[in-house]
C-alpha cells in the first residue's frame, strides 16, 4: 500500500501536539487505506479553527455554521480513478479538519482527542471513497466500517 499523506496544521499548536495530530492522523488514514485495499493514493488534510471551517461549509454546502469535518473528494463515486503519466498515485481529494470542534465533541463523547481526530480523518477519507450516510443502509455500512478502522488503528472508545 503506497498511501501519501500531506498533513497541515493551519492553525497556531505546540510542536509537540502537532507531532501527535500527524501521528493520529497518519494512524488512521494507513488502516482505512489498507482495509480498502488502496494500492497507490494521495490525501490532503487540513487541520484548521472553527472561523476558517464555516467558512468552507458555508462556501461549499451552504451551511452557515462551524461543522467538524469536510470531504473534497477529486473523483465522482462511480468514476474509475487514473494515475497521470507523471505521478505515482491518484489523488483522492483534501480533508478539512476543525481542531477546536475535535477537541469538543471528544469532551463531549467522553473519549481522548486521539480517538475524535481518528474518526474525523477516517468518516472524512470514507467520503471520498465514495461512502455516503443519507440512507439507514449507507448510515450503517459507513459507520460499521469506520469503528472496524478505529478499532484495528488502536483508536477504541
Amino acid at each position: 500500500m503506497n498511501l501519501r499523506i500531506d498533513v497541515q496544521v493551519k492553525i497556531p499548536v505546540s510542536q509537540e501536539e502537532e507531532k501527535q495530530l500527524l501521528s493520529t492522523i497518519e494512524k488512521a488514514l494507513r488502516q482505512a487505506a489498507k482495509m480498502e485495499n488502496l494500492s497507490a493514493a494521495d490525501v490532503s488534510v487540513m487541520i484548521v479553527d472553527n472561523e476558517q471551517i464555516h467558512e468552507l461549509n458555508k462556501e461549499y454546502r451552504q451551511v452557515d455554521r462551524p461543522t467538524d469535518v469536510l470531504s473534497f473528494p477529486l473523483w465522482e463515486p462511480d468514476e474509475d480513478w487514473v494515475i497521470v503519466e507523471d505521478e505515482e498515485t491518484v489523488p483522492l481529494g483534501d480533508l478539512v479538519i476543525s481542531l477546536p470542534k475535535a477537541r469538543e465533541q471528544a469532551e463531549e463523547y467522553g473519549h481522548t482527542l486521539e480517538r475524535e481526530l481518528g474518526f474525523l480523518a477516517v468518516h472524512g477519507f470514507l467520503h471520498l471513497l465514495g461512502y455516503d450516510h443519507e440512507s439507514p443502509e449507507q448510515e450503517q455500512e459507513m459507520f460499521g466500517r469506520q469503528e472496524e478502522i478505529l478499532y484495528l488503528a488502536g483508536l477504541r472508545r
